[in-house]
């Protein structure tokens, strides 16, 4: 069974934020919280999935890049993935060399940049 509630310490880690930051984004009215019998500040499954902006499994649309990669440089275990946006724009990315070979990266395949806040993921669509 999914897990419903989690500990102020689990959500913040999923959010990609400090435990502090958290503590300011409820008492700012930014994330709902609760309490357990302990008093200690939970956070609903369901919260951290509207502030990661999931739906159903699904990313927002809002945070999705369409394009063509026009560039792999591949250094270590770093690679740099250069997508020409359709909108028009140009992206880049800075992601594992692991992930650009699991995704089987080339110059002229279509791709996505999914944008979250300062990150950028990089999926074969």
């Amino acid at each position: 069974m999914p897990k419903q509630f989690y500990s102020a310490s689990e959500a913040a880690k999923l959010l990609g934020i400090s435990l502090d930051t958290l503590r300011r984004w409820d008492r700012a009215g930014r994330i709902e919280t609760a309490r357990d019998s302990g008093n200690r500040r939970i956070v609903a499954a369901a919260e951290v999935k509207r502030l990661r902006g999931e739906t159903d499994g699904h990313l927002s649309a809002r945070n999705r890049l369409r394009g063509t990669v026009t560039e792999v440089r591949v250094e270590g275990l770093i690679a740099q993935v250069e997508l020409l946006v359709d909108e028009p724009a140009r992206l880049v990315a800075i992601v594992t060399a692991d992930a650009v070979e699991e995704l089987a990266l080339k110059p002229g395949m279509p791709a996505a940049a999914v944008v979250k806040a300062t990150s950028v993921m990089v999926e074969h669509s």
